[in-house]
């Protein structure tokens, strides 16, 4: 079986169209971490000038001490937020090539299968055996890359869940850390 120029084109148009969105999906998540970026870098600046209004108005060592200790759990939380939105912006473009790739893929197999059944039409009589080992393997490497497909699945699934109990705990961890800090000291 031989391809013909149109069906040449009709492959180079389709990889181009694929690489001109990938590379737009990528520029939208750059475009979202610099947004990120920018809008944490003006919060930050903000927060920097109103803590330092803060310290320097305060009148002696408790309320100082007081202070710093209030600023533990906001900047905790918001460091845990700002960690949330990294790992969104990163996996949602993750998804969007992953989306991608799995229909390449599956066209990919499609088209090979689609050759496979053409040259098992068009074997000379007496290969039927042949042919079907031929069958039979591309069967099991296909069935193969959906079990791949499927652990990727599941390990992504787990990785998330543990970002997110990592993400908790280290917001509890950081609540109960200003609380303790903050409790009065007895002497």
């Amino acid at each position: 079986m031989s391809l013909t120029p149109e069906q040449i084109l009709a492959s180079h148009k389709a990889n181009l169209e694929t690489l001109f969105g990938l590379t737009n999906k990528a520029f939208e998540g750059v475009e979202k971490l610099v947004e990120l970026n920018v809008t944490a870098s003006r919060a930050a600046l903000a927060e920097a000038a109103s803590h330092t209004q803060a310290v320097l108005s305060t009148k002696d060592a408790q309320e100082l001490l007081a202070l710093q200790a209030s600023l533990f759990q906001p900047l905790a939380e918001k460091a845990v937020a700002y960690s949330r939105h990294l790992y969104d912006i990163a996996s949602g473009t993750g998804a969007e090539f992953g989306k991608t790739f799995e229909a390449q893929a599956a066209e990919v197999q499609r088209n090979f299968t689609n050759l496979v059944d053409s040259a098992a039409k068009n074997a000379p009589a007496g290969s039927e055996t042949t042919v079907a080992v031929f069958k039979s393997a591309v069967s099991a490497a296909n069935n193969a890359f959906e079990s791949v497909q499927k652990a990727v699945k599941q390990a992504s699934d787990v990785a998330e869940a543990n970002f997110n109990a990592v993400a908790s705990s280290a917001a509890t961890a950081a609540k109960t850390a200003t609380a303790a800090t903050a409790a009065p000291r007895k002497r």
